[in-house]
């Protein structure tokens, strides 16, 4: 998340890392990874589902 330029979206974090992300079953575990961290304060989920780094 800290290398992104600004808020990311699950499909582009997926694709830094690495997954397919031509099927959208396959990100549904990424974002529900993410999801988890946001809810415990490692990051910040945006209303537009976008996920920034908390400051």
């Amino acid at each position: 998340m800290r290398g992104a330029d600004g808020p990311a979206q699950v499909r582009i974090v997926g694709e830094k890392l690495g997954l397919e992300t031509s099927v959208r079953g396959k990100l549904e575990p990424l974002r529900a990874k993410l999801t988890k961290l946001a809810d415990r304060g490692w990051l910040h989920k945006r209303p537009d589902g976008k996920y920034t780094t908390r400051r």
